[in-house]
């Protein structure tokens, strides 16, 4: 009996512990449904869309680039593209190399979109090619059986109506690389098709032209595969810009300069800066770049020795020559170690020290002023000067008129160019400067270096009264405050009445680049620069005037001007390399880029508002 009673109160101290931790589990389980189901319901219910819902980054068009009269230079058009959709193959590679015996596609390239297509969910489409003719689409049409997984469709494409003609100044657009991703955190760069600025405005406004991205809301099931789409938002297309180019000049330009083996030019407006015209030959196709250059393309443009790929008007730097005999002029006349009239005498030679710098011209000009030494370019006038006014008063007055240092143009790659002073050259070379060194840059030698862009825009700071005017492509905000160089009215007028009768006068050096239309004066300067030091043995033997010299070896040749005289408007600077002769090969060019110029007067019509 009393064992009896003792296992009953076992039991009952048993079944009470049991059903308390019963009620615990079951209170503790309660509280995790309620904490899940009613304090956290929204946060799952969030998680539980995302699963439902994929959010997609849709690239917006990319803005529109015209011209100074509103003609489309860069534009977006319908396209067809090839894509790839793996799991709808059963053997990828093999159906690649069938589509690439229909369209080009290297073995490079067929190695990266398979990379791509494993790296992704099988359903997941990759872009293959884009840009293809109506012909390429037939061609895959037709065999479309044999090409399981291949898929073409429609995309925008970026074109260049002008492409070779506006390759320096537009530059291209390309895939992104790992770089630019880590420099921008845009979730647009992370789509594979979208294609970023690489060079030229398309690089400078990159994100003007981007736009904003659209989104779109796509319902998917438990792998990610796309059933509907639930809503969508285009976003915003990028900005359309205005440049200040003038299409038909430009053409004019390239056409002109189409000719050399290698030459830039420039045309500006006077008054604004505005870049009315910059041609670089020879040249490249932009639009090779929108799907990645291939090797052997590139190979080509690097290792011509024109260099196709570099625009020679604000990356090429160039000795200026008699271009830079201005500069010494005003430097003189503004520090009064010499007057207009003052005059030196000529032999055909300086002597300094135990060394001779010679003129041009071999038996000398004589006794000759400032006018006559810029219209016959009498080398001995300006080693004159310049040893009067020393290498820092020359550099001084051209940093004022452009040269030396950048000038801020609104597209990538501008070389500052080199304006030697004392200073320079002893942390540079960590030699002290030579008195010689004076006399050659006088004349715009020795270490003395600019480009055609740093040569228009001195050339439109001399005759328009001395604005510090700078180039641009899209109008700035703060062109009406255009600074001064500060040079007199009356030194200004001495050296534009040299420049006058280097093209006017009777003696001067480019009197066949006189403007064939009535009542309209052009003024300039000629300048044939060294690319190498010519030996006195070379000299006396006349080598360096042989014909048959290697092209790499021959002078360049340059040409400044601007005109109408009496009004000036625009300044155009031309560089041919190793055209020898300024006077004959950069002046003709010159000469014919003014007459169109004029002919067409885009400044007249809105270089004012261009880029607006």
């Amino acid at each position: 009996m009393y064992q009896e009673a003792e296992r009953l109160r076992s039991f009952t101290r048993r079944a009470i512990f049991a059903g308390a931790a019963q009620s615990v589990l079951f209170a503790g389980l309660g509280a995790r449904l309620y904490h899940l189901q009613i304090q956290k319901s929204e946060d799952y219910a969030l998680l539980a869309e995302d699963n439902r819902v994929n959010q997609r980054l849709l690239i917006p068009p990319r803005g529109r680039i015209y011209d100074i009269a509103g003609r489309p230079l860069a534009r977006n058009v319908p396209t067809y593209r090839i894509r790839v959709i793996r799991e709808r193959t059963l053997d990828l590679r093999k159906t690649l190399e069938r589509l690439s015996t229909l369209v080009e596609l290297r073995p490079e390239e067929l190695e990266d979109v398979i990379i791509r297509a494993e790296a992704r969910r099988a359903f997941v489409p990759i872009d293959v090619r884009e840009g293809l003719t109506w012909e390429e689409v037939s061609r895959i049409a037709i065999r479309a059986p044999e090409l399981p997984g291949i898929v073409v469709d429609s995309s925008l494409l970026r074109d260049y109506p002008h492409a070779e003609i506006l390759a320096h100044v537009l530059g291209y657009v390309g895939p992104v690389n790992e770089r630019e991703l880590e420099e921008d955190n845009d979730p647009l760069l992370k789509i594979p098709e979208f294609r970023i600025g690489k060079n030229g405005i398309e690089k400078t406004y990159e994100k003007q032209l981007r736009g904003r991205a659209g989104l779109s809301r796509v319902e998917v099931n438990a792998v990610g595969r796309a059933i509907r789409e639930l809503d969508r938002d285009d976003g915003d297309p990028g900005k359309d810009l205005n440049l200040s180019i003038d299409i038909n000049l430009q053409q004019y330009c390239f056409n002109r300069l189409s000719g050399e083996l290698a030459a830039g030019a420039v045309v500006v407006d006077v008054q604004t800066g505005a870049v009315l015209a910059l041609a670089s030959v020879p040249t490249f196709d932009p639009r090779a770049f929108n799907n990645g250059l291939s090797h052997a393309l590139w190979n080509e443009w690097r290792d011509n020795p024109r260099h196709p790929l570099v625009n020679k008007c604000i990356r090429g730097q160039y000795p200026p020559g008699s271009t830079f005999k201005m500069v010494t002029a005003l430097a003189a006349l503004e520090a009064g170690v010499i007057t207009h009239t003052y005059e030196a005498y000529c032999p055909g030679f300086m002597r300094l020290g135990r060394s001779r710098f010679h003129c041009w011209k071999q038996w000398g000009h004589g006794r000759i002023s400032l006018n006559q030494a810029l219209a016959q370019s009498c080398d001995v006038y300006f080693y004159d000067i310049a040893r009067r006014v020393g290498v820092d008063a020359i550099a001084e007055m051209a940093n004022r008129l452009g040269l030396g240092h950048s000038l801020d143009i609104d597209v990538p790659g501008e070389r500052p160019g080199l304006i030697p002073t004392r200073e320079w050259k002893l942390e540079a070379v960590g030699e002290p400067w030579q008195k010689g060194e004076t006399l050659v840059a006088g004349i715009g030698q020795g270490f003395v270096l600019a480009t055609p862009l740093q040569l228009a825009i001195m050339t439109a700071r001399l005759c328009n009264g001395g604005k510090a005017v700078k180039p641009w492509f899209v109008r700035p905000t703060d062109i009406e405050n255009v600074g001064s160089v500060n040079i007199s009215q009356s030194s200004l007028r001495h050296v534009l009445d040299g420049m006058h009768e280097v093209i006017n006068g009777r003696r001067g050096t480019a009197r066949g680049a006189r403007l064939d239309i009535e009542n309209v004066e052009m003024a300039g300067k000629t300048g044939t620069s060294q690319v190498r030091r010519i030996t006195r043995s070379e000299r006396a033997q006349g080598l360096h005037k042989r014909k048959d010299r290697p092209w790499e070896e021959r002078d360049h040749a340059l040409f400044v001007c601007f005109a109408p005289y009496e009004n000036p408007r625009y300044a155009v600077s031309v560089i041919v390399e190793h055209g020898e002769s300024g006077s004959k090969a950069a002046a003709p060019i010159a000469k014919d880029i003014m007459t169109r110029a004029l002919e067409l007067d885009p400044a007249g019509r809105g270089s004012k508002s261009a880029g607006a």
